[in-house]
C-alpha cells in the first residue's frame, strides 16, 4: 500500500530518495521518511533518520537546513511514503523503524499478521517500543538475531534477516541498512511487490518501476520469498533458503515522459485524454492477419482447446477491474454464449468456492500486485482451471502465475484513480469475450470482423468525446456541490454506472452510488430529492424509453439530471437538464465510450472542490495487502 525505495551507489543517497519517493506519491500515503548511513565518521547517529507525517514537501522542509549544512552525507540509504494500517498517521509511526539502539533500519510494505505475539515476545526480553506500527517489531526482531550471544546470526545482518523471516507471518517487502555494512543494502520479498533497479555503479529498490526510471531502464523482478544484497557495483540474489541464483534482468522500454504530467494540471486528466492512444495501442498489439491473437508465449492449439472446453467462465478482480469484470460478463454471455459470473476477489476464497479444471478464470488487475486477486488466482489454480490474467504490469506477479498472460499497453498510470486502465481492460474483455465466440462457433467470421472493426474504430470515438468535453466540464461546475449523486443505467449500462460512481466517490469525496435503473423503485428511490443529481447512462437503444421513464421519476420529486448517451434524435432533450452526447458504436461497446464522460465529470468535480485528484485521501494505487 506503500512505496519503498533503496539506494547504493555514489551519490549522496539523500535526493535519490526524495525524488524516487515522489514518483510513488500516486501509490498514497500520509507520512514520509528516510534513514542513510552516516559516513561522518565523528558524528553522534550512525544512521540518520529523518520523518514527519503528511506529504513528501513536508519532509523535504524538515531537512532542507540539514542538506544546505552538509549534516547529512551518505551513500547508502532506504526511504518510505506510508499508507497506515497500524497505528494512526504521524511522526513516530512513520518510516523507517529502527532497533533501539539505532544501528539497524527498515522500510516495509505489508502487513505483519502475527505483529501482537512478536511484539510481546520482544517486550517480555525488556525491548522498548516507539511506535504503534507492525513495522517496529521487525526492526527489533533482527536486532535480537544479530545481537544475541547464542544466536546463530550474530554479527551477521544477512543471516539476521533470514531468521527474522522466518519469524514473520503475514506480507512483507523490506528495505534493509545496517551501520556495521556501509556497504550494502540488503531487500526481501513475500507477497508485496518490490523491484531492483541496475544502473552503473549504483543500484535502487522500489516497490514500482517509476521510481527509479530517471536512473535505470533495467530491472530484476523479485520473485516470491526471494532475497537480493545490493552493493555500489553488483547485486547479488538468493532464493528462499539462501542460495545465491542468476536472475535475467528486464528492460523497461516506458517513455520517461510517460510517467510525468507533460502540461497537464494532474496525472488524472493527463491519463483520461491518454485513452485513446491506450486503446488503439492495446488492441493493434493483438491483431495478426486480420484476426486476434495474443501472445508470442501462447500455444493457439493450447489456447483454443481451452476455449472449445470451457464450461464456465469466472471473473474475479478488485475495484476498478471488478467493474470491468461486471461489464465482462454481458460481453461474454453476449458474444460466447457461455455462463460467466464475476467475484470481488476479497470475498472469493472464503466462501469456499465451486471449482472445476473445466472453468477458465480470468484475473483482472492494473498493477498485477492486488494481494486479494493474487489470493483467489491461487486458489483457483490449486483446483485445476485454467488462469488468464488481463494486466498492466509486465513481470508482475500476476503475469508470472497465470497460464495466460494478456496486457493492456495503457502505459503508467500514476493518478490513484484508475481511468485508463479500466477502459483498456474492458478491451481487453472484448478481445477474449469475441475470441471465445468464434473459437465455439457462437459467431461466423461476418460476425467476428464486423465486431474487430467496431473495436478499431472506438479510439477515434474516444478522441471525439475528449474534443468535445466543454458541455462536462460546464456541468460540473454547477452540480459540484450536490449531496447525493447517483447514476443508472441498464444491462451494460448498469454495470458502467457502478465505475462513474466510483469515480466520483474517490476524487470527489462526494456520496454518489450506482443503481440498476429498473431498482429504483425497488427503494433508492426514497432517498430522492432537489439536492439530488441523478444521471443515466443510456445506449441501448431498445431501452430509451424505460430509461426516460426512470429520468422523469426522479425529476418530478427534485432531482438534477443529466443522460450520457449515443442517441442522435434528440429524445432525451425534454426530460434531462444536460444531455452529454457520445458517438455511436454497437451498444455492447458502447462501455468504453460512456464511461469517459464520467471520469471527466468526476475530474471537474474534484478540482472544483479544491481536491487533489491524482493523491485522494485514505486510498493507495496498488492495494498490496489484504
Amino acid at each position: 500500500m506503500c512505496g519503498i525505495v533503496g539506494y547504493v551507489g555514489e551519490k549522496e543517497a539523500t535526493p535519490v530518495l526524495i525524488n524516487s519517493l515522489k514518483k510513488l506519491e500516486y501509490r498514497g500515503y500520509d507520512s514520509a521518511g528516510i534513514a542513510v548511513i552516516n559516513s561522518v565518521a565523528d558524528s553522534d547517529e550512525s544512521i540518520i533518520v529523518r520523518k514527519c507525517k503528511g506529504a513528501i514537501k513536508f519532509l523535504e522542509e524538515k531537512i532542507e537546513n540539514e542538506l544546505v549544512r552538509n549534516a547529512i552525507n551518505g551513500n547508502v540509504g532506504i526511504g518510505h511514503t506510508r499508507w497506515a494500517t497500524h497505528g494512526e498517521p504521524s511522526d513516530l509511526n512513520a518510516h523507517p523503524h529502527t532497533n533501539v539502539s539505532g544501528t539497524i533500519a527498515i522500510v516495509h510494505n505489508g502487513i505483519i499478521e502475527n505483529y501482537a505475539e512478536l511484539k510481546a515476545w520482544l517486550q517480555a526480553k525488556g525491548v522498548v517500543f516507539k511506535s504503534q506500527t507492525d513495522t517496529e517489531v521487525i526492526a527489533h526482531l533482527l536486532n535480537y538475531f544479530y545481537t544475541q550471544e547464542d544466536s546463530p546470526s550474530k554479527g551477521d545482518i544477512f543471516k539476521s534477516v533470514q531468521c527474522a523471516r522466518q519469524k514473520l507471518v503475514g506480507s512483507y517487502a523490506l528495505g534493509v541498512i545496517c551501520k556495521d555494512y556501509p556497504d550494502r543494502l540488503i531487500c526481501v520479498r513475500k507477497e508485496s511487490p518490490l523491484i531492483v533497479g541496475l544502473g552503473q555503479n549504483e543500484n535502487f529498490i522500489a516497490s514500482d518501476v517509476p521510481a527509479v526510471l530517471e536512473y535505470t531502464r533495467d530491472v530484476l523482478f523479485l520473485e516470491q520469498d526471494e532475497m537480493a544484497v545490493l552493493y555500489c557495483d553488483h547485486v547479488d540474489s538468493y532464493n528462499g533458503d539462501g542460495e545465491k541464483i542468476i536472475r535475467k534482468s528486464f528492460h523497461v522500454d516506458w517513455d520517461l515522459s510517460s510517467a510525468e504530467k507533460g502540461g497537464y494540471a494532474h496525472f488524472m486528466l493527463k491519463e483520461i485524454f491518454e485513452q485513446p492512444k491506450a486503446l488503439h495501442d492495446t488492441l493493434a498489439a493483438h491483431i495478426k492477419d486480420g484476426g486476434l491473437t495474443f501472445s508470442q508465449e501462447i500455444n493457439p492449439e493450447e489456447f483454443n482447446s481451452m476455449i472449445h472446453n470451457a464450461k464456465r467462465i469466472v471473473i474475479t478482480a478488485c475495484g476498478t477491474a471488478y467493474h470491468a469484470g461486471m461489464v465482462g460478463k454481458y460481453t461474454f454471455e453476449k458474444f460466447a454464449r457461455i455462463p460467466t459470473v464475476v467475484d470481488v476477489a476479497s470475498e472469493f476464497r472464503y466462501r469456499d468456492p465451486i471449482l472445476d479444471k473445466n472453468d477458465v478464470f480470468i484475473v483482472v488487475s492494473q498493477s498485477g500486485e492486488t494481494a486479494d486477486t493474487l489470493a483467489a488466482l491461487r486458489l483457483a489454480k490449486s483446483k485445476g482451471a485454467k488462469i488468464i490474467a488481463i494486466t498492466n504490469c509486465v513481470g508482475s506477479t500476476v503475469s508470472r502465475e497465470s497460464d495466460y498472460v494478456i496486457y493492456t499497453l495503457a502505459g503508467p498510470e500514476i493518478a490513484v484513480a484508475s481511468t485508463k486502465a479500466y477502459t483498456t481492460q474492458l478491451m481487453c474483455l472484448y478481445m477474449l469475450a469475441i475470441q471465445f465466440g468464434f473459437i465455439r462457433g457462437e459467431i461466423d467470421k461476418d460476425e467476428y470482423r464486423k465486431v474487430l472493426d467496431a473495436l478499431q474504430a472506438v479510439s477515434k470515438k474516444a478522441q471525439t468525446i475528449l474534443d468535445n468535453q466543454t458541455e462536462i466540464q460546464k456541468f460540473a461546475s454547477m452540480q459540484f456541490n450536490k449531496e447525493k449523486i447517483f447514476y443508472i443505467g441498464r444491462q451494460f449500462d448498469s454495470a458502467n454506472s457502478l465505475e462513474s460512481a466510483l469515480k466520483l466517490k474517490e476524487v470527489s469525496y462526494m456520496h454518489c452510488e450506482a443503481f440498476a435503473a429498473g431498482e429504483l423503485k425497488h427503494g433508492p428511490i426514497a432517498l430522492v430529492d432537489k439536492n439530488t443529481l441523478v444521471i443515466a447512462i443510456a445506449t441501448e437503444e431498445a431501452l430509451y424509453e424505460k430509461l426516460i421513464s426512470n429520468i422523469i421519476e426522479v425529476k418530478s420529486r427534485g432531482a438534477a439530471t443529466m443522460v450520457i448517451t449515443n442517441d442522435d434524435t434528440g429524445i432525451f432533450n425534454e426530460s434531462c437538464d444536460s444531455v452529454i452526447s457520445i458517438p455511436k458504436t454497437d451498444f455492447y461497446l458502447e462501455s468504453m465510450l460512456s464511461v469517459i464522460p464520467a471520469q471527466l465529470f468526476a475530474y471537474y468535480c474534484s478540482v472544483s472542490r479544491g481536491n487533489d485528484p491524482d493523491k485522494p485521501r485514505n486510498l493507495a494505487k496498488s492495494v498490496t495487502v489484504e
